[in-house]
């Protein structure tokens, strides 16, 4: 078991952090705001800690879990101290009226936040198709990931299989806008068909 460094202290964060401390990894909570990063830190029973925001994270996998319009600055506020780390990218860069995805035609929010780190950290686009709701019950999920690191995708993959998720592995790390834009119609799906965020989408391999 390892450490694993979580950006952000909202409902995604808690529901990964959760998880991540269950299955016996050693959770680091990070965030902007120290008081709810100690808050959700307080709530895992795994001696969880919290870490100093835009210093270098304790673990080698960082679960980027912040709003897409935050990603950008956060990523700046660290700068260097993310040379070397695996980067989780979870967000659906949707607009507010969730009309289509905000980010530049042929990108996507984790190909944009790739830009701004390090040349050594590596973006894995993971959770973004998971609600918080359904990733907090239990029970194995798919998990469909996407990055152009081989090494850094195996990783992601071991790790969210410690999680007791499915990693399925869609491609290369342009495979994030279809991700996204997956993330999107899921949403859409939660507040219309569905009618609830306690659903998943998962793969019949047959």
């Amino acid at each position: 078991m390892s450490t694993i460094s979580i950006i952000g202290s909202g409902t995604m964060a808690a529901a990964i952090a959760g998880r991540v401390a269950n299955a016996g990894h050693t959770v680091e909570v990070v965030g902007r705001d120290t008081a709810n990063a100690k808050k959700l830190a307080d709530q895992l029973a795994s001696g969880a800690a919290t870490g100093t925001y835009g210093a270098a994270p304790a673990g080698d996998i960082v679960v980027l879990a912040v709003p897409y319009g935050s990603a950008a600055a956060v990523v700046a506020d660290f700068g260097e101290a993310l040379d070397g780390k695996v980067i989780i990218d979870i967000t659906n860069p949707v607009a507010p009226d969730l009309s289509g995805l905000v980010t530049p035609y042929g990108s996507s929010g984790a190909q944009e936040t790739a830009k701004g780190l390090p040349a050594g950290a590596h973006v894995v686009k993971a959770f973004n198709t998971i609600f918080g709701h359904a990733l907090a019950k239990g029970g194995r999920l798919d998990a469909f990931i996407a990055a152009d690191d081989a090494e850094a995708k195996a990783r992601v993959s071991t790790f969210l299989e410690s999680l007791g998720l499915r990693p399925l592995d869609v491609g290369g790390l342009h495979m994030a806008q279809t991700l996204e834009a997956l993330g999107l119609m899921m949403i859409g799906l939660a507040k219309n068909g569905a009618g609830s965020w306690d659903i998943a989408l998962n793969v019949e391999i047959g």
